[in-house]
């Protein structure tokens, strides 16, 4: 395999913009006098909210103060070179318009707009490539979410919705997997111009098979879309580290293969790396957490990291009303001047 342009850019990009915003953000952190001692964006899976609950967050969902082009603007003058939305996080709501689901901040929301069309027009707008996270396998909202065959640590009471649906024995992940995850990737794919990359995450249940078919749906509609590792199996372009991971050596190259041979081939992240990371301790917004990192400390890991190969993907965390908190942004502007 050879590296095409798209492998080239991200290979040179360094730096880019990451944003968790969805209907968590509401909550900012608490729920019943209860405060998450973990990311704000599992605050769902953190207190055990059932669907029939949290589908009333919709209805409040009205950020009248987002305005996609003040995002953009703000990862442009920050230097950085390219941005990721989470179109849908593990809570199985799209901030998109969604003809699989009608779980989706057009069709769900008094606010009614497409977030992802509005992020895309303005990542066009300012000459940032645009990419989109989309959790392929959790998805709290879906019976069939998987997860479930995960008992390992996580930020909530389980990886799968198991206050709604506590029988895992009757969960199918291909049920899931074949009403929602491919049509919505699909609309993704189909509806929002060229991606950059698709940024998918925590893959547990999801087979060799579904990764490969995941893979095979993104490189049909834009083959020169970059896939990154957490779509699972191998099925990969480049590496994602851990969140927050800062090695203190280059990472090895990596020579995945596909674990079933059902490709026929290597599916190589052609040593491309990148680590994600946050301003606080949280993705989504938590309103009480003030551990925000200083633009030095942001400078500092951008030079080690980039001196590795590795870009830095940093994460705002915007509120319910739509605002990224003046804290990210003077951090984020304030960084620039030690480049």
């Amino acid at each position: 395999m050879k590296r095409d342009i798209q492998h080239e850019w991200f290979a040179n990009a360094e730096y880019g913009m990451m944003a968790h915003w969805g209907l968590y953000s509401l909550l900012a952190g608490e729920y019943r006098g209860r405060r998450v001692e973990t990311y704000a964006e599992w605050i769902q899976s953190y207190m055990a909210i059932p669907n029939a609950e949290y589908e009333q967050l919709a209805r409040a969902f009205n950020p009248v103060y987002f305005n996609a082009d003040e995002w953009i603007r703000l990862a442009k003058d920050a230097g950085m070179k390219y941005f990721v939305f989470t179109a849908k996080h593990h809570d199985g709501f799209a901030m998109f318009h969604s003809d699989a689901d009608p779980f989706n901040v057009v069709d769900a929301t008094p606010f009614g707009r497409d977030v992802v069309a509005e992020l895309g027009e303005a990542c066009y707008k300012y000459g940032i490539p645009f990419g989109l996270y989309y959790s392929q396998e959790l998805d709290w909202h879906h019976p069939h979410g998987g997860g479930y065959d995960n008992f390992s640590p996580c930020g909530g009471v389980s990886w799968d919705n198991s206050w709604d649906y506590p029988d895992a024995d009757k969960k199918d992940f291909s049920i899931c997997f074949e009403e929602k995850i491919k049509p919505q990737v699909t609309e993704l794919l189909t509806r929002y111009g060229d991606l950059c990359l698709i940024w998918f995450d925590v893959p547990h249940t999801i087979t060799p098979a579904q990764s490969l078919e995941l893979n095979h749906l993104v490189k049909q509609y834009q083959p020169h879309c970059l896939i990154n590792s957490r779509i699972g199996n191998g099925a990969y372009d480049y590496v994602s580290l851990n969140d927050n991971e800062y090695p203190t050596k280059r990472p090895e190259k990596q020579e995945d293969l596909d674990p079933n041979g059902l490709s026929g081939f290597k599916v190589s992240p052609f040593d491309l790396y990148e680590t994600p990371g946050t301003l606080n301790s949280s993705w989504g917004f938590k309103y009480y957490d003030q551990n925000w990192i200083t633009p030095e400390t942001i400078a500092q890991r951008r030079r080690k990291l980039n001196s590795m190969g590795v870009n830095y993907l940093l994460n705002v965390g915007p509120d319910g009303l739509g605002r990224i908190p003046s804290f990210s942004q003077e951090a984020l502007l304030g960084a620039c001047k030690y480049f």
